[in-house]
């Protein structure tokens, strides 16, 4: 299975680490998180991976070197030129995913127990065009869902700004689960996408054409993750890598 691991961020939340190296290969009890994406990924099955980078980029591509890539095909999307952001970085990327197949999308980031096989499972069973990895956590910035677990809108709960391309969006009417930075996409997507700039959001791309695709949430209430975006999470990350151990 193929898989994208988004390690092109500046990481500007993680300074002043990330004024000498990518986010990418900041470390959390000694492993690099992009070793500890992949490994996951590896483990659960998917053995065809594809890193975007942009910051320090040639420090991303001379670790994986270093390492043989971990035993497992692993290609580089540059963006070194200019950073795409998530949707563009998908965009660029899409000829890698030639094979028909969905593809899962990772955030460096992240950390998770989530199965990740099992999330893809699920969306190759509900025949979705998009799946998205969801929790309860909470967060200012949740994606609105309606009973059936599709994808409606979007708001900002410290401004109460919404997004839909629905007419007469009425927030209060839809359930809001946190986005975890984990998502499978079918690849007949990509064509939607051809229309955007190729510079964009996934998550403004997903709200735009939610009206007529199928974007599900795979919520998981009990879900453990960890989002490492700021020097205070390292700490909390470390134990966190520690009880999925036990």
């Amino acid at each position: 299975m193929k898989a994208m691991i988004f390690a092109a961020g500046l990481g500007t939340r993680l300074k002043p680490i990330t004024d000498t190296m990518p986010k990418a290969l900041v470390p959390v009890n000694g492993t690099p998180l992009l070793q500890h994406a992949i490994c996951k990924l590896r483990s659960e099955g998917f053995d065809n991976i594809i890193v975007n980078v942009h910051h320090f980029a040639c420090q991303i591509i001379d670790f994986l070197k270093a390492n043989n890539n971990f035993g497992i095909n692993i290609a580089i999307s540059d963006e070194t030129e200019m950073l795409l952001d998530t949707g563009g970085g998908i965009k660029k990327a899409a000829p890698f995913f030639d094979n028909g197949e969905p593809f899962l999308v990772h955030n460096v980031d992240i950390l998770s127990d989530v199965n990740l096989g099992d999330l893809y499972q699920e969306h190759v069973k509900g025949k979705n065009d998009a799946t998205l990895l969801t929790s309860d956590r909470s967060t200012s910035r949740y994606l609105l869902f309606n009973s059936n677990e599709r994808l409606c809108g979007w708001i900002n709960t410290n401004t109460n700004e919404t997004k839909s391309p629905l007419q007469n969006f009425n927030a209060a009417e839809y359930v809001p689960h946190a986005f975890a930075g984990v998502h499978v996409i079918s690849p007949d997507m990509l064509a939607e996408m051809a229309s955007f700039p190729d510079k964009f959001s996934i998550v403004d791309f997903y709200l735009s054409v939610s009206d007529k695709r199928q974007i599900k949430a795979y919520n998981k209430p009990d879900l453990k993750l960890i989002d490492v975006g700021k020097l205070d999470a390292l700490s909390k990350a470390e134990e966190f890598i520690a009880s999925l151990s036990k």
